[in-house]
C-alpha cells in the first residue's frame, strides 16, 4: 500500500489539476487546441515541447541503448521531437540533481538513489517508467574463500561504488538481521581491479557489466580466460535486498502544472519504447549502434563491440520479463521502499527514515503511451530470448 507523507503535494496537485481543467475548458469553448503532428487535437492549449535533454547517469553504453536506438531510428522525430539531446554522465553528474536544477527534462537513476535524493532535499520527482524490472547487481568473491551469501559479509571487506549503489548491501544484510557495522565498505572503481588484486574480499558487479569485465581477463595460473566457476557469485534479485534500478524520472511540479511537459513525457515514453522494443529484437545492432556512438564521444569506458553485445543481451533479460514495458510493479516498488526503510549503513545511519510521498512514481504516463502504441499496432510486451555471446579478451 503507498502512503502519501506531503500534504502540500496533495493540495498543489489538486490546484494543478483545477488549473489544468480550466485550460482544457477554455480550450474546447474556443473550439481550439494544440495540434498532434497527425492532425489531431490534443484536447490543451499549449504549444508542445520539441526539444528536450534526457540525462543519462553514466557515459555511452548498451545500458542506455534504447535511448540511443530511438535517436538513431528516428523515433523521436516521428513523436514530434526536433531535438533529444542525451547527456552522459561520467559520474561528474547526478541524473536527478541535474533533473531539479532543470539542467534536462528527463533524468535515468536507479530508484534508491532517488529516494535518498527526495528524503534528503524534499524535492519531488516521479518514476514515469521503470525501464529495469529486476536488479542486475551481484557481489563476486573468489571460490573458495567462504563467501558464498550475505550471511558471510559480517567483518569482511565488500567493495562498493557507493552513491546509493551499497543500498541492496545492507537491504540484504537487514533482511537476514546480520551487523552492517561489521563490514567494511570499500570504494571500488568501475572495473574488477579491486578484486584481482585482492583489495576486497567480494567486489560490486553488474550482470551486464563488470561481471563480463573479470571474465574477460586472462587468467595467469591457466594462460585463458577467467571462468565464471572461478568465483563465488551472489546475485542481490535472489535476496531480500533487491532494488528497482533504471527508471525514468521527471518533475513532479512540471506534470502537474504545464501540460506542454505532460504531453512531451508520453510522446518521449513512446519513443524510448519503441527504442527498446528494437534492442530488444535486434540486440546485435543495437549493441554496435552504441559501440559507435561511444566510439566517437568525448568520453566513453573503454570497453569493446563483444562486451557491448554482452551487455546488451544481460539488459534485455533485465527489461523483458513478459509484462508490458516501463510499468512500475507495485509490489517491487514497496519491496524497494520497506529495503530501504530497514537497512542500516556502515555508521549505524538510517538509509531513509519516511516513506516516499505517493507522487514518487506514476504509471498514468507509461499507460498513455502503450495504449497509444497499441492503438498504432505495436506489441509493448514481451520477454527476451538471448542470443549466445563468446567474451574476448578485453571484450573486443
Amino acid at each position: 500500500m503507498r502512503h502519501s507523507n506531503s500534504r502540500s503535494a496533495g493540495m498543489r496537485r489538486a490546484l494543478a489539476a483545477a488549473s489544468v481543467a480550466t485550460i482544457a475548458a477554455l480550450a474546447l469553448a474556443a473550439c481550439s487546441g494544440a495540434s498532434d503532428d497527425n492532425g489531431g487535437d490534443t484536447g490543451e492549449d499549449f504549444e508542445p515541447l520539441s526539444e528536450i535533454k534526457l540525462q543519462l547517469q553514466w557515459l555511452p553504453q548498451a545500458q542506455f541503448a534504447g535511448y540511443y536506438v530511438a535517436q538513431e531510428k528516428g523515433y523521436f522525430e516521428e513523436e514530434g521531437f526536433d531535438d533529444v539531446e542525451i547527456v552522459p554522465s561520467g559520474g561528474d553528474i547526478v541524473p536527478q540533481d541535474a533533473l531539479v536544477a532543470g539542467d534536462v527534462d528527463f533524468a535515468i537513476a536507479w530508484v534508491p538513489k532517488v529516494l535518498g535524493t527526495l528524503e534528503a532535499t524534499g524535492v519531488e520527482l516521479t518514476d514515469i517508467a521503470q525501464v529495469f524490472q529486476k536488479s542486475g547487481t551481484l557481489q563476486v568473491a573468489w571460490k573458495g574463500d567462504g563467501i558464498t551469501s550475505v550471511s558471510d559479509f559480517e567483518g569482511k571487506r565488500i567493495g562498493s561504488w557507493g552513491f546509493g549503489n551499497e543500498w541492496e548491501i545492507f537491504a540484504a544484510m537487514a533482511a537476514e538481521d546480520l551487523d552492517s557495522t561489521s563490514v567494511s565498505i570499500t570504494t571500488q572503481d568501475f572495473s574488477m581491479n579491486a578484486l584481482l588484486d585482492r583489495d576486497v574480499d567480494a567486489a560490486q558487479a553488474m550482470t551486464y557489466n563488470e561481471w563480463a569485465q573479470i571474465l574477460e581477463v586472462v587468467n595467469p595460473e591457466t594462460g585463458e580466460l577467467y571462468q565464471p566457476e572461478d568465483f563465488d557469485v551472489i546475485s542481490y534479485e535472489d535476496t531480500e535486498g533487491a532494488m528497482l534500478q533504471d527508471a525514468i524520472w521527471a518533475d513532479t511540479q512540471r506534470l502537474e502544472e504545464d501540460p506542454a511537459y505532460a504531453d512531451a513525457a508520453v510522446r518521449f515514453l513512446k519513443a524510448v519504447t519503441k527504442g527498446w522494443i528494437y534492442a530488444r529484437d535486434n540486440p546485435e545492432e543495437a549493441a554496435t549502434i552504441v559501440y559507435d556512438i561511444a566510439s566517437n564521444a568525448e568520453a566513453a569506458f573503454p570497453v569493446g563491440p563483444v562486451h557491448q553485445q554482452w551487455m546488451m543481451n544481460e539488459v534485455n533479460k533485465l527489461i523483458w520479463t513478459g509484462a508490458d514495458f516501463g510499468l512500475v510493479d507495485e509490489a517491487a516498488w514497496d519491496k524497494t521502499v520497506a529495503g530501504a526503510l530497514s537497512a542500516k549503513n556502515q555508521d549505524d545511519l538510517e538509509l531513509i527514515t519516511t516513506e516516499p510521498a505517493d507522487s514518487a512514481y506514476s504509471n498514468e504516463y507509461i499507460e498513455k503511451a502503450l495504449a497509444e502504441l497499441k492503438d498504432e499496432g505495436v506489441e509493448v510486451a514481451g520477454e527476451y530470448t538471448p542470443i549466445d555471446v563468446t567474451l574476448t579478451e578485453g571484450g573486443q
